[in-house]
């Protein structure tokens, strides 16, 4: 029986069904698949940290269950792969909270129901999923939304998930249509400020809505793009081959401290060693001495469209 919620909406390849209303998401009506349904609902969580751990911590994690506190936003619990529940602060910045459970609470369930999530943007190219991959501030939404202004969709933007469907291949599934930029990358692409919503007080950092350039469906994984910063004044594509593979995966899995406390090592390696040899992985190379993302993005389309040459 499908659990009775105020809002139901689709994303990662999950049913969500909420008490809070996410502007974000796409809603949804599907019911059908229980194995793929989550709950995200307010509960009271002070009393069950005094019970499983020292207040004074960040985050427990415990069986079952990862959780931590945001301080100014809220408390939050990830429990079974199948719930996140939140409990505001005093403050009560909905925009904050919803920050954070579709981030870090969202990336710590994908872990527990092994459904690897990466750290990047994707986007599509011929019928298949492309991950650009990196640390936080290597410009990964912004070279994205280079790719978007060249006729390219996005299906995710900050936590890629990625599952396998039929014959053991690895598949990106759509997140939500909405891109994260700072004021800086809107500039270069002759962008107003005055249109998109801030995300963080006294920050610059937007929300950009790409529903017309969101794909809805999800595509074979194809390859992904390390992107890293560098003082060199050139961009460089490198093609990362063997064992590096997998050590670039774990680098940018999204919280990845989470898969060892979880005790899922083995299985993150087998996951990502199980693809690793049948797609190709690069790593690009952006100065941070100027605004590359245009360069990049035609460099991204001339690699893929040489692979796929080589393949056919």
């Amino acid at each position: 029986m499908v659990p009775i919620q105020s809002f139901s909406y689709s994303a990662f390849g999950l049913n969500i069904f909420s008490d809070l209303y996410f502007p974000e998401l796409k809603v949804s009506s599907e019911y059908s698949n229980h194995k793929r349904s989550i709950q995200v609902k307010k509960s009271y969580l002070k009393e069950l940290w005094a019970k499983v751990g020292d207040y004074s911590k960040m985050y427990v994690v415990q069986e079952g269950y990862f959780l931590f506190k945001a301080p100014g936003v809220g408390i939050f619990c990830i429990q079974d792969g199948n719930k996140i529940l939140y409990e505001p602060s005093g403050e009560n910045d909905l925009g904050q909270l919803r920050l954070y459970i579709l981030g870090t609470c969202m990336g710590a369930l994908l872990i527990q129901r092994k459904i690897l999530p990466f750290h990047g943007s994707s986007f599509s190219f011929n019928g298949k999923a492309y991950a650009i991959i990196g640390e936080s501030g290597a410009g990964k939404s912004t070279l994205t939304s280079a790719l978007i202004n060249k006729g390219h969709r996005i299906l995710t933007d900050d936590v890629i998930a990625i599952s396998s469907k039929e014959y053991g291949v690895p598949y990106v599934y759509p997140s939500y249509p909405q891109q994260k930029l700072w004021e800086e990358s809107l500039i270069e692409f002759n962008m107003d400020t005055s249109n998109f919503t801030a995300l963080f007080k006294r920050e610059t950092k937007y929300a950009i809505p790409v529903e017309n350039h969101f794909i809805n469906n999800p595509l074979p994984l194809g390859g992904v793009f390390e992107l890293v910063k560098s003082e060199s004044e050139n961009v460089k594509l490198t093609t990362i081959d063997g064992l590096e593979r997998l050590h670039i995966f774990y680098l940018h899995t999204y919280r990845n401290f989470l898969v060892q406390r979880f005790g899922l090592r083995k299985w993150h390696l087998r996951y990502t060693a199980s693809f690793a040899k049948n797609i190709e992985v690069y790593r690009l190379t952006r100065p941070t001495s100027r605004f590359t993302a245009n360069e990049l993005a035609t460099l991204i389309e001339e690699t893929v469209l040489k692979e796929e040459l080589v393949h056919d």
